[in-house]
């Protein structure tokens, strides 16, 4: 039968040294994602996924949480993920989501999380409003998050700190493969995030990141190293500006 999926992963993840705790569903195969990438290097994943993998909260140990220095969660399995975290709130642990679907459970969530960074439309699809520099505000305050933001493809990231807005474009690469650079964005602004960096300096790093990771093919295509990352903030030209802020406000690139 060859070896199980999850043990392939649980050895790259050991390879690089990341602690990983699988859980196992009997007869149940792995989640598989088939992506497909064109010429420009867009993808589209198309998803399988047995029902039987969902992440339950009595799967779930409160020392996995409390030991750690940030939580973040994708929206997927969110009864879990809400217990996992109300247990990062009443630590003061740190809670980053990434959200590009809302799926059942989710309010309930919502207002657990710290640092909301999610795909273009959800801002819109949970505040009714579709300017993002209106929805953003209306989703932080609503939800009492520290930061609410949307990650935008090749024009950057747009974010709302409950003070003022926030906006980094996009870095011009060789684009082959953009799979991944939502994951890599996410990890690039945790890191930041984690060394106590100024919140712009936490979305050019997460930008360039993830840039660099379209240069190669795969969701793991190309991890730079800090160094390069850093370069790439110096050196590499950026792709237009989508918006333009001016003293924490948007003087263009939204709506009227």
């Amino acid at each position: 039968m060859g070896i199980p999926r999850g043990c392939g992963h649980r050895a790259e993840f050991d390879r690089v040294g990341v602690d990983t705790h699988l859980l196992v569903a009997p007869h149940c195969p792995s989640q598989q994602a088939f992506i497909l990438v064109d010429d420009a290097g867009e993808r589209t994943v198309l998803w399988k996924r047995d029902d039987r993998l969902a992440l339950q909260p009595g799967d779930l140990h409160r020392e996995w949480i409390l030991e750690s220095r940030a939580l973040h969660l994708d929206g997927h399995d969110t009864a879990a993920a809400t217990i996992a975290a109300t247990w990062a709130r009443s630590a003061g642990i740190p809670v980053i989501a990434d959200l590009d679907e809302l799926y059942a459970g989710v309010e309930a969530l919502l207002p657990l999380i710290d640092y909301l960074i999610t795909s273009r439309d959800i801002p819109g699809r949970i505040s009714g409003e579709s300017d993002l520099c209106k929805s953003l505000p209306a989703v932080r305050t609503r939800y009492g998050a520290r930061l609410a933001a949307a990650t935008l493809g090749p024009e950057g990231v747009l974010a709302y700190d409950g003070a003022q807005l926030h906006y980094a474009p996009a870095f011009r690469v060789d684009t082959v493969d953009t799979t991944g650079a939502g994951d890599i964005f996410h990890a690039g602004f945790i890191f930041g995030l984690l060394q106590g960096w100024p919140l712009q300096r936490q979305l050019e790093f997460a930008c360039a990141a993830a840039a660099i990771n379209c240069t190669g093919i795969g969701a793991r295509g190309h991890i730079a190293p800090l160094a390069e990352i850093d370069h790439l903030i110096s050196t590499g030209q950026r792709h237009p500006s989508a918006f333009r802020i001016q003293g924490g406000t948007a003087i263009s690139g939204c709506a009227s």
